[in-house]
């Protein structure tokens, strides 16, 4: 594989990892703007707004745009989250320019209004229908009250209320302060002609004016403290607990990532062991989330609601021991084995690597290639993990608990 990149003169990036052996081609752009970009007041326009992209521009109406992504052939869709939204399509290489020239186009929409409007009522919906499925909209909760104050505490979907109220003019307001090219990356990823590319990108981009856009960033300190929700029609307890974590940027990220393997992947952890595989629980998990200046351990349970007591404490004993006595290299050779396996599949599709080029390159401005990434996993240390343990302990965490039951912890 290859890596190159270069700048358009109005600051729009072009990255690309071409594998010649590749039969596809995977493109997208990376907009750095998502909910932590925004203001209480329009809470929930990031997402809302890569809804709109979609009804089309002053060329194409939303029936146009979707019968062209139709005629692409491949996989087209895109996602928002706390740090970036993304627009994107797997397709045939020779359909390239096609798909450049459409979300180029697509990245400067309309927004009109009757489009808003009757987008708008799609969101709600959305909204209503994420705070009925269990976990009951827990995610986001739990992630507001952690990082309370910081802006990465902010819905993704934002609420009812902001929705309700936002207007046409504000999202265009918004838009023009966040969609600058310099605060884009056009990311491709499988078989790729790059001077082409570039020359693609330029004509559907190139004249897009910059302007400066700039985001709040500090480290924050998670949130301590015990919140539980009541939710009697639930049928099981859903537990979060939250502890700080490095950042996108750290150097132990791998040594977090391989510890949340070791002590809670879905199949072969302590907690699977001790909670799952016993039957005491239906799921229990440790995953780890990184963001350009925040990161953080979850560690995740969900079980009936009159055992949520115990297994909560279980869960803790568990953590507590692996900081105390910490893991064995019989543990840290099997997670290592895990987090190099699904790295060398992900390798495999364009797409997989397209969301790992991308993101790293609008988070950090780096690239990894996937022989790095294999590299680094593997020469990890026990003395890295127990760093990373010591650092960030699992003591006194964040813990936010939906379900009937009245406690989740000892008094």
């Amino acid at each position: 594989m290859k890596f190159q990149t270069t700048t358009l003169d109005n600051g729009l990036e072009i990255i690309a990892e071409i594998n010649d052996a590749a039969r596809s081609t995977a493109l997208g752009f990376f907009v750095r703007t998502g909910s932590r970009d925004e203001t209480d007041e329009i809470a929930g326009v990031s997402h809302f707004l890569e809804h709109m992209v979609f009804k089309g521009s002053e060329r194409r109406d939303a029936e146009t745009v979707n019968r062209e992504l139709d005629e692409l052939g491949g996989v087209s869709n895109a996602f928002t989250a706390e740090e970036a939204t993304a627009y994107y399509a797997k397709t045939l290489p020779e359909l390239t320019d096609r798909a450049v020239a459409l979300f180029g186009d697509m990245l400067r929409p309309a927004l009109r209004t009757e489009d808003f409007e009757m987008e708008k009522n799609v969101i709600l919906e959305e909204i209503k229908m994420y705070e009925d499925q269990p976990p009951f909209g827990i995610d986001e909760k739990c992630r507001e009250l952690f990082f309370a104050g910081h802006p990465l505490s902010r819905s993704v979907l934002g609420s009812r209320e902001s929705i309700q109220a936002l207007t046409a003019d504000q999202m265009r307001d918004y838009f023009e302060r966040r969609y600058s090219p310099s605060n884009v990356v056009f990311a491709a990823t499988g078989q790729i002609d790059f001077d082409r590319l570039v020359r693609q990108v330029d004509e559907a981009c190139g004249a897009w004016k910059p302007f400066e856009t700039s985001r709040e960033s500090w480290r924050p300190t998670g949130k301590r403290e015990t919140c539980v929700v009541k939710r009697e029609s639930a049928a099981q307890e859903y537990v979060l607990q939250l502890v700080d974590a490095p950042a996108a940027g750290d150097a132990d990220r791998y040594a977090a990532a391989i510890l949340a393997v070791v002590l809670g992947d879905d199949v072969g952890s302590r907690l699977f062991w001790e909670l799952v595989d016993s039957g005491r629980a239906d799921s229990a998990t440790t995953s780890f989330a990184d963001f350009s200046d925040a990161g953080f351990f979850c560690a995740s349970l969900c079980c009936r609601p009159e055992d949520v007591v115990e297994n909560v404490a279980t869960m803790r004993e568990i953590l507590a021991e692996a900081r105390a006595e910490g893991i064995d290299e019989e543990e840290l050779a099997r997670a290592k084995n895990k987090l190099r396996t699904r790295i060398a599949l992900s390798a495999e599709r364009p797409q997989s690597r397209l969301f790992s080029v991308g993101s790293e390159w609008l988070t950090a401005r780096r690239y990894r290639s996937v022989a790095d990434d294999l590299k680094i996993v593997r020469e990890t240390t026990l003395d890295e993990i127990a760093a990373t343990m010591e650092k960030y302990p699992f003591d006194n965490p964040f813990t936010i608990a939906v379900g009937p039951a009245d406690a989740v912890e000892r008094g």
